[in-house]
């Protein structure tokens, strides 16, 4: 009885485990193991909230501390992997704080997120397990190709804060977005762009495998199809 109350709350707690690891190996200059780190923890993430309801063990406090454990690994760990990405490429000043916005906002959204009713079967703004994602791919997949094009346009001053400041705008946005969690009583159009995401998806993997792109990219380019087609449903309605 005691295993089936608090069983999703360790899980929960293994993705702080797997944030504070990942924070640790970004400060040593290792983006690509703090990236897996990053996954371990969404695997984790996903499996507390799976584990709650098969156990029927929901508690204010899991919910609660599942936000403060989603702060580190997906609010505090991207923005930190953003800034130490700058730092690396020698840009100093006043612009390598903009990713740290990203925490701000995370925290901001994940607050939302507790008291908003409406996002209960969707998402109303970017979830910050998307952003940090997007995030640590990106970062990942700069410290495996330095010489590739994306890390030239990285070791500049301007990409990195003006995705900071997007993806901070868009994690707190009134933008419908659609979740991955599905249920019985899901509308057709839900499905629809649930398949059309998938396809899409599918495709980008495909066309990096066919390419020979590092696997990162792949899914960097993933969640920016997510974010695209949820912002084309919300501007034509469908």
């Amino acid at each position: 009885m005691v295993l089936r109350k608090y069983f999703p709350d360790f899980l929960t707690a293994m993705n702080l485990v797997c944030g504070l690891i990942a924070l640790v190996f970004a400060f040593d200059g290792r983006p690509d193991l703090a990236f897996y780190m990053m996954l371990a923890a969404a695997v984790f993430d996903f499996c507390d909230g799976f584990a709650a309801r098969a156990l029927d063990a929901y508690s204010d406090l899991g919910k609660e501390l599942d936000s403060l454990c989603d702060l580190v690994s997906f609010g505090v760990l991207p923005a930190v992997m953003l800034r130490l990405q700058m730092l690396a490429a020698g840009t100093a000043g006043w612009l390598c704080w903009i990713p740290l916005l990203l925490a701000v906002f995370s925290a901001l959204r994940l607050a939302k997120f507790n008291v908003d009713d409406r996002q209960k079967a969707s998402f109303i703004g970017l979830p910050t397990p998307a952003c940090a994602m997007l995030c640590a791919a990106f970062c990942h997949y700069v410290h495996a190709n330095p010489s590739g094009v994306l890390a030239s346009w990285a070791s500049g001053p301007v990409l990195i804060p003006l995705v900071s400041l997007c993806l901070s705008f868009l994690l707190v946005c009134e933008l419908p977005m659609f979740s991955m969690k599905f249920h019985a009583d899901d509308s057709p159009a839900l499905k629809r762009r649930r398949l059309a995401f998938l396809v899409l998806a599918a495709f980008s993997v495909a066309a990096c495998l066919v390419f020979g792109l590092t696997w990162s990219f792949a899914v960097m380019l993933v969640f920016v199809v997510y974010i695209l087609l949820n912002s084309i449903f919300a501007m034509f309605r469908v």
